[in-house]
């Protein structure tokens, strides 16, 4: 079985080896650029499953290095970054990240993030059905099952359910969740979002007090896993 390349966009050397050793240790093949040159030249030579960028690059800003491989690079790109303020992690999630982990950050969160990402790769390539976890989506049909059994969703919450199944683990801001399901003249009615995640969880939770499958990202959005 290949190895599933990884590509480190991130000028600090320690925190490169320390990726690479962590990563090769789980069967990754690791590329690695200290600057958003280097980086989009090997993603473009080298096109990995999934890409590790950090935001403070030395030569562009990790924001824009993120917007130029968005316009022909269509796999997951995790941000690591010392920077945790909300508005950093808006921008890069609404540009197009999958997900946005802040440092330092724990190795077995980082590892869980990356299976999960390219899982998501994985999950793209069958346009038919969408299987997470106990839960069921055929695409072709419009039917979402838990436990094989057929949930009635409107279609409001049936096009909300697609939506985080297609981006399983990664974070979704209220704009794009707003933006894609209701249109651009939406993205400031966020109660139209809290609405829907209620009732779309009471259908799709076994406890929608505790959700374990929509998890509210505080001032950001959701994630579904």
């Amino acid at each position: 079985m290949n190895k599933a390349e990884i590509l480190i966009i991130d000028d600090e050397p320690q925190i490169r080896k320390l990726l690479e050793i962590t990563l090769e240790s789980n069967n990754y093949k690791v590329w690695q650029a200290e600057t958003g040159k280097e980086g989009i030249v090997l993603a473009a030579n080298h096109p990995p499953e999934l890409i590790l960028l950090d935001i403070g690059l030395p030569d562009r800003s990790g924001h824009e290095i993120l917007k130029e491989l968005r316009t022909w690079y269509n796999k997951s790109i995790i941000i690591i970054s010392v920077l945790n303020n909300e508005n950093d992690i808006v921008k890069a999630l609404d540009n197009g990240a999958t997900d946005y982990l802040t440092k330092p950050f724990r190795t077995a969160e980082l590892l869980a993030r990356i299976r999960s990402a390219i899982r998501r790769n994985e999950s793209q390539q069958n346009t038919n059905t969408i299987e997470c976890g106990n839960i069921q989506i055929d695409l072709t049909a419009r039917v979402v099952k838990k436990n094989n059994e057929v949930l009635k969703l409107t279609s409001t919450e049936y096009n909300l359910m697609v939506l985080f199944a297609k981006n399983e683990g990664r974070v979704l801001t209220h704009q794009f969740l707003l933006k894609e399901i209701w249109g651009v003249g939406y993205q400031t009615e966020t109660q139209y979002l809290r609405v829907f995640v209620g009732t779309l969880r009471k259908k799709i939770e076994d406890d929608h007090n505790k959700p374990k499958h929509i998890i509210t990202e505080s001032g950001i959005g959701y994630r579904f896993v």
